[in-house]
């Protein structure tokens, strides 16, 4: 049997298509205030203060007063540092290369999430899960090349970012069934807020005005698209929307020759093929494989 399609279906992939399209602007502002010495922490740091700051009247009016009261603690806490992490792994990384070459190292991260969804959430892995994950280590090589290009530490800080970045999406699957997505997503980002403030207060750049209003685009952005990821995972299958992350690339690559004037070479691309397709595969095999169930939400 199929599994049961959502009313809604068809806008929870436009949100999710239009997240995905708006993420590079983000990447794009953070390796613009790189490059003009901010530091990458401090970028991070806008994205999960600022961030939750602007998120602050979008929770009171959704969820009211009842949103101070956080649960999960714990768990929140590990996936603001996750989240910290990431953030800063992907904006370090951006200083050594393009956009969409970070960008398609960091899509390790599914298949990530597939290899150790086993070990830390006990799920079952199928074989063609684990054929999904020797193709995308394949996929990484070939866009990494060892030995065969010049040594490059945005590709070990992208590969950082990927592996952070599974660790927030496990976490996000612990903390499912608690408290609402969007109170999850504010107060991880708080934590991580508090993580990169500590660390700020050694290393403050004062921005200039144009620098703030940059910082401000981050949290907002930031925000916004996971807003939209949030309202798309409520209204379809998690299996569903999987192979629409991979629409980021679109814009990365616009985003990048359109600001940096940087645009992947064919390797990088036949390395994101094979990491699009291993998990377009094993997408679909879930599809199929899947009972009928209701929207997912993480």
């Amino acid at each position: 049997m199929k599994p049961a399609r959502h009313p809604k279906a068809l806008l929870g992939i436009a949100l999710m298509l239009l997240a995905m399209l708006t993420f590079p602007f983000l990447d794009v502002l953070a390796k613009k205030l790189g490059q003009q010495g901010l530091p990458a922490m401090e970028a991070t740091w806008a994205r999960t203060f600022l961030g939750s700051l602007l998120c602050v009247p979008l929770l009171l009016a959704t969820e009211g007063s009842k949103v101070l009261r956080p649960r999960d603690n714990g768990l929140n806490a590990a996936r603001g540092l996750a989240i910290v992490l990431t953030t800063f792994f992907f904006f370090s990384a951006l200083r050594f290369q393009s956009v969409a070459d970070t960008l398609s190292i960091y899509f390790i991260q599914p298949i990530l999430v597939m290899a150790l969804a086993p070990l830390l959430l006990r799920e079952k892995i199928s074989w063609h899960r684990w054929a999904a994950v020797f193709a995308g280590f394949l996929g990484v090589l070939i866009i990494i090349r060892p030995g065969l290009v010049a040594f490059n530490p945005g590709t070990v800080l992208s590969l950082g970012s990927g592996l952070a970045a599974a660790a927030v999406v496990l976490l996000s699957r612990k903390l499912a069934g608690g408290s609402s997505a969007l109170a999850n997503t504010f107060y991880s980002s708080l934590y991580g807020a508090a993580l990169a403030s500590l660390v700020m207060l050694w290393q403050w750049h004062s921005p200039t005005p144009t620098q703030w209003a940059m910082m401000f685009g981050i949290g907002a952005l930031g925000i916004i698209c996971n807003f939209l990821i949030i309202k798309a995972f409520e209204w379809c299958e998690a299996s569903l929307l999987a192979p629409f992350g991979y629409a980021e690339m679109i814009n990365a690559v616009t985003a990048g020759w359109f600001f940096f004037g940087d645009f992947p070479d064919a390797w990088t691309f036949v390395g994101l093929a094979i990491l699009i397709g291993a998990a377009l595969f094993v997408s679909q095999r879930e599809h199929r494989a899947a009972p009928e169930e209701s929207p997912a939400q993480v």
